[in-house]
């Protein structure tokens, strides 16, 4: 054994010597490392999705696609048993995770960033408020029958992933304060999104199901003060909570951003300080190295210390969303935009007044009224003396901003599945989604190329 771990803690390789199996492994792990930390190739991974189902959905082979989604999934333990679509456990279940990490954004922000105090909220909120006002009106101008103005809420929201993916191609000669004023702005669009699938698309509450929130926000806060820092463990709690809202009525996604926002912002308290402990842990080891008979209790006992040192360096709100980002990004927001963008143009009867109106309303509301509204709402705050500008961030700044929040994508497809039972309506409401989203992007980088030109000049 002293011998092995000798060998572990002293022989060194050159990379040329690595056999090449070895050496194309590691190319490959750092080629993959670096993509999901790219926020630009999370949009781009996302719009791939989207294009096969869109291609997928009008090929020959368009039954399968409804057929795929439309089968069931069921799921059974002792005398409880559950049944639903493949389609209803993306959109309600495996959505969750995405609303799990906003509700970690919104607790993030509220505690040390953005929205942590009004001064710094200001101008995020006014930009917020008039880029969710501004559209809805606009929609409902051109969809005032009750059974089309249904869809008011699905230009509101703004694709935070894909808004800064774009953002990102621009490359680093953007102020980083626009950055930050287009997350807070984004944030508080998921905020307000949120609110209203809570109010407005959730159907009749069944009381009887907050018996079962009760207990699965109990659970959670017990697993806290127990100390319990796995996220793992907190799965079932999360389980019976996700249960709870879905048996109330209310959208069951839901669950992620009470989730999210009981997240700690603070690292669980240890007896000593995570790096005191690291290297404390680090001596033991080298020690044992050096020691003619290695103990491996001690080896093992040192090894889960530094583990644990690890994860309390960071606090669990910051931690776990860290985690979550690559699934989020590479598999639960391809998936949904998989299962929901596949819009069969055979279908969609434009020519129908309703879904006419549905997708001009998306797209003029997204393209035109998102920067409208965050543009003139940011102007009259300012003018009021209500907030300032932040430092770097300029008017063509602010324009910049609205324009890449006019991409709506997945909170407004989610929104829109919420909307619209009628197949033809939620078809235009999704194909306006699309369109906008994709008119907004190229505006947005068209602007942008423009913006960082003068950035250099000046």
């Amino acid at each position: 054994m002293h011998l092995v771990f000798d060998a572990f803690m002293k022989n060194h390789t050159s990379p040329n010597t690595l056999p090449l199996g070895h050496r194309i492994n590691q190319s490959v792990s750092n080629l993959v490392s670096r993509l999901v930390h790219i926020e630009a190739f999370g949009g781009v991974v996302l719009i791939l999705a989207a294009v096969v189902a869109l291609i997928w959905a009008n090929s020959p082979y368009a039954h399968g696609y409804h057929d795929f989604w439309g089968q069931t999934v069921a799921f059974q333990l002792g005398d409880f048993a559950m049944s639903n679509s493949l389609h209803f456990w993306v959109n309600d279940a495996l959505m969750t995770v995405f609303f799990l990490v906003v509700g970690m954004e919104i607790r993030r922000e509220i505690h040390d960033g953005a929205l942590s105090d009004f001064r710094k909220a200001s101008l995020p909120l006014a930009a917020a408020a008039g880029g969710v006002t501004i559209p809805a009106l606009i929609y409902m101008a051109l969809n005032m029958d009750p059974t089309l103005s249904s869809g008011w809420a699905v230009p509101t929201a703004t694709d935070i992933a894909f808004a800064v993916g774009v953002l990102a191609l621009l490359g680093k000669s953007i102020p980083s304060n626009v950055r930050i004023l287009l997350l807070a702005v984004a944030i508080i669009d998921d905020i307000v999104a949120v609110l209203i699938i809570a109010f407005f698309y959730s159907g009749g509450l069944d009381y009887s199901g907050f018996w079962y929130v009760l207990l699965g926000v109990v659970m959670v806060i017990a697993w806290q003060r127990l100390g319990i820092a796995s996220a793992y463990a907190y799965i079932i709690p999360g389980a019976v909570l996700w249960f709870g809202v879905f048996k109330t009525g209310a959208h069951p996604t839901l669950a992620g951003v009470a989730l999210g926002l009981m997240t700690p912002v603070y690292a669980r308290p240890l007896l000593e300080d995570p790096l005191t402990q690291v290297e404390k842990n680090m001596h033991r080891i080298r020690e044992q190295s050096k020691s003619p008979e290695t103990d491996e209790m001690v080896l093992l006992e040192s090894i889960e210390n530094i583990r644990e040192a690890q994860r309390e360096m960071l606090p669990p709100v910051a931690r776990v969303q860290m985690q979550l980002h690559p699934w989020v990004s590479f598999i639960v927001m391809p998936v949904f935009a998989l299962a929901n963008a596949g819009v069969s143009f055979q279908g969609i009867d434009l020519s129908s007044g309703g879904a006419q109106t549905v997708m001009l309303g998306v797209v003029l509301a997204l393209v035109v009224g998102k920067p409208l509204g965050i543009f003139a709402a940011c102007r009259l705050a300012v003018a009021l003396r209500i907030c300032q500008l932040p430092e770097g961030v300029s008017w063509s700044g602010v324009l910049l901003i609205g324009l890449l929040a006019g991409i709506g994508f997945t909170m407004s497809i989610f929104i829109g599945t919420l909307a619209f039972s009628d197949e033809a309506l939620l078809g235009a409401a999704k194909l306006g989604v699309l369109s906008a989203s994709l008119t907004a992007a190229i505006a947005g980088l068209s602007w942008g190329v423009f913006y960082t030109r003068r950035l250099r000049n000046n």
